[in-house]
């Protein structure tokens, strides 16, 4: 595995696992293979997977109930790492759940479903691209997140989906853990935060790392440069596009997602991929 960092009071090697595509089409529903879901969550913490990342409006509910079938009695040193913020309706829209008693509601409601009594983290996921989600006062919601670590529900906050000025806020308000904002090879408009947090010593989790879930951004693993990268090195597109993020920055933590094994065992080799400094070079 790779090397490691820290998420607030846990260490955690820096390749770990996104419980998102778990669920059906649409993060929705169960899952294509329920076996097979189960075994890529078993495999995952057995190659030596220590983080986890989820939500309970992933499915809604499957990604947890899945862990907790998968994982549970889960091993001490497992950091899982929830989200709230949001929740969805029966066709599966995405609607904000902003409010500070949303907040809590979603953290309780991930507790209870994963089986644990406290998370290793809580990311609040703010939703400003939704009308009306803004009137939410950010320092009313760090507020009820810094309560509820202050209860032990939660062992670490963190942010997503925000931009700079936010994560200052934040981290000068309660102190943040971790950050997750869309970033990769071929989009790099938050590197300045990315950047704060290597400063701050805050964990950095990119979402869409290779591009493919935004219209309109190129596909990592179409850049030509990044092909013949993979070709040198032995490996796939998708390989060296992962880590290429892993030598962005020490702090840099990677959370890709599958519903399938030899999917899985692919994104874990990452950590195996060396990127030499000519590679690096042609990819900038």
């Amino acid at each position: 595995m790779a090397s490691t960092y820290a998420i607030g009071s846990y260490t955690v090697h820096r390749v770990g696992f996104g419980a998102m595509q778990l669920p059906g089409p649409g993060v929705m529903g169960p899952p294509k293979d329920h076996d097979q879901a189960i075994a890529v969550l078993r495999r995952a913490v057995e190659a030596g997977v220590d983080h986890i990342d989820t939500s309970d409006f992933y499915g809604p509910y499957v990604s947890n109930d899945l862990i907790r079938e998968a994982l549970h009695p889960y091993d001490e040193k497992l950091a899982l790492v929830s989200k709230v913020g949001a929740f969805r309706d029966d066709e599966g829209n995405w609607l904000p759940g902003q409010t500070p008693a949303q907040l809590r509601q979603g953290v309780e409601d991930n507790l209870a479903r994963l089986g644990v009594e406290r998370l290793a983290a809580v990311n609040l996921r703010r939703m400003d691209e939704h009308e009306g989600a803004e009137q939410v006062p950010l320092e009313d919601q760090l507020a009820e997140m810094a309560a509820l670590r202050d209860e032990g529900k939660i062992a670490g906050i963190g942010i997503s989906t925000v931009p700079l000025e936010m994560v200052k806020q934040a981290h000068e308000s309660v102190g943040l853990v971790t950050v997750q904002n869309a970033f990769g090879l071929t989009n790099q408009e938050d590197l300045a935060t990315l950047e704060y947090c290597r400063d701050q010593g805050i964990s950095y989790a990119p979402y869409f790392p290779l591009g493919s879930a935004f219209d309109g951004i190129p596909k990592v693993v179409d850049q030509p440069a990044v092909q013949r990268v993979a070709e040198r090195v032995g490996a796939t597109a998708a390989q060296v596009g992962l880590a290429w993020l892993l030598a962005k920055a020490d702090n840099v933590l990677l959370i890709p997602g599958t519903s399938s094994l030899a999917h899985l065992e692919e994104n874990l080799a990452v950590a195996d991929v060396q990127l030499g400094d000519d590679d690096l070079a042609e990819l900038a």
